[in-house]
């Protein structure tokens, strides 16, 4: 159902399905409380059919780009930015979309703008219209984020006075300053891994997810992965020392980063340096940045313990799914090891992660980006949480370092599926809302089938003569 393979059809293709996405949520989004209409009314609806009619636009542009990608004559990089580009545009001055976390990050800038420590309480204590806009579950719970992110979100509280709109786009901003850290680095950390850089970019930049999830939801995500990034093209050159520093800066917005320096210290080893003189300085540039960040942030260590924050109980990682299963199960026979079964699931998960990736770090030593990209999939995988945003982790490198076509066409699948696993008001589904999703994808399958049959039917240009 694939329009042929043209640059110029791609981008207006997924310009159009960005715009309409970022026109439903208009009504569907996460939007301000005072502006959130009830999910069953017809405005609501009307924009859930067309978030979810944008995004299949938007999933159909992207698997043509890369049709084009791994044609004859594939875009080059710089054209593929500017797709990207143009895909990004209509979402900027969207509402938040797909989660309420950016009302966090303004909540909890604030708190520290206050002096109040994020760590040790949630954005309830702060009140006002910012804590009003956080989702209930969050009000009450620390910040699960390290001190990097805690300045940049303090900064913009102070430029934007608590005022929402322009938080919610200063926030976007830094989002859309990580992206572009990310796509800077991936056709680099692709030519070192022998890589397409062009098909590197498509599936790590252009991805859906990027769009729905770093640029319409604004998540730290980005600048997590645009450090990191940036770290490992630094330790790719001649300034491991640099490239140590940026990926704690990056542990120090989202710890799962912290495994980016294990490919540090590899990749000065296979540069020739002494594995234990460069373990040695890795972990000191670590040691060094981590207490210099924590200081000027003036946030403290509680992001430590932090790390533990609780999930949501309906969350539908691997391992809650099976913990709640359990804990049914021994309700049903009226044990009392009941109320264990969640947590237990939640530190088996936590093990079998450590250990799939000491076996990643073990087989693929020799390929430390990939099996970098390998162990934060395991991570994301295998946590306590999972959220679609929470897959951009592996896929940024393993679209840089995938050793085969095959890799990235799973990983391909795998984004379309996630792409469509969250409402844009980052609540609960119900049937209504279902609904109106199904009927949003349906829709434009239809159009695109239909825009399709009138393409091929277009007279073919004979040579030589007048069409």
């Amino acid at each position: 159902m694939a329009f042929p393979v043209d640059l110029r059809r791609c981008q207006i293709l997924g310009l159009a399905g960005t715009a309409v996405l970022a026109l439903g949520g208009e009504t569907a989004g996460a939007l301000p409380v005072r502006e959130l209409l009830h999910p069953a009314s017809g405005r609501a609806a009307l924009g859930v059919v067309g978030v979810y009619f944008g995004i299949v636009l938007l999933i159909a542009a992207w698997v043509s780009l890369g049709r084009a990608v791994r044609g004859p004559e594939p875009p080059a990089p710089r054209a593929l930015l500017l797709v990207l580009a143009v895909w990004a545009a209509p979402l900027l001055l969207a509402p938040p979309l797909f989660s309420r976390d950016v009302y966090s990050y303004l909540a909890q800038g604030a708190m520290v703008e206050a002096h109040i420590d994020v760590y040790a309480h949630g954005p309830s204590r702060l009140g006002g219209p910012l804590a009003a806009e956080v989702a209930p579950l969050w009000r009450h719970t620390g910040a699960p984020y390290g001190p990097v992110f805690l300045a940049v979100a303090s900064a913009l509280s102070g430029l934007t006075h608590g005022q929402i709109p322009a938080g919610v786009f200063g926030m976007r901003l830094v989002a859309l300053a990580g992206v572009a850290l990310m796509a800077a680095a991936l056709p680099r950390l692709a030519r070192h891994s022998g890589a397409d850089p062009a098909a590197a970019l498509w599936l790590g930049a252009l991805n859906p997810l990027v769009l729905l999830h770093l640029v319409a939801g604004a998540h730290n995500d980005a600048v997590m992965l645009g450090l990191l990034g940036a770290g490992l093209v630094a330790a790719l050159g001649r300034w491991p020392v640099a490239g140590a520093v940026l990926v704690t800066l990056a542990a120090l917005v989202k710890a799962p980063a912290a495994l980016g320096l294990a490919a540090v210290v590899v990749l000065q080893a296979r540069a020739g340096r002494p594995p234990v003189r460069a373990a040695a300085t890795t972990a000191a540039a670590a040691a060094v940045t981590t207490v210099a960040a924590t200081a000027a942030a003036g946030t403290g260590y509680g992001w430590i313990g932090a790390l533990d924050t609780p999930v949501s109980p309906q969350n539908w990682a691997l391992t809650s799914l099976l913990g709640r299963a359990t804990r049914s199960l021994l309700e049903h026979l009226g044990s009392d090891l009941a109320p264990l079964a969640v947590p237990a699931w939640h530190t088996l998960g936590i093990a079998l992660a450590v250990a799939a990736t000491a076996v990643i770090w073990l087989r693929l030593r020799p390929r430390p980006l990939y099996a970098l990209g390998l162990s934060l999939a395991a991570v994301a995988a295998l946590g306590p949480a999972i959220r679609p945003w929470y897959a951009l982790w592996g896929l940024f490198l393993i679209a840089a370092a995938a050793p085969s076509a095959s890799v990235r066409h799973r990983t391909a699948a795998v984004t379309g599926v996630l792409a469509l696993a969250v409402l844009p008001g980052g609540g609960p589904a119900d049937a209504g809302q279902l609904v109106s999703a199904v009927s949003g994808g349906v829709l434009a399958m239809v159009v695109l089938f239909q825009a399709h049959q009138a393409h091929q039917a277009e007279p073919v240009p004979v040579p030589g003569r007048t069409a």
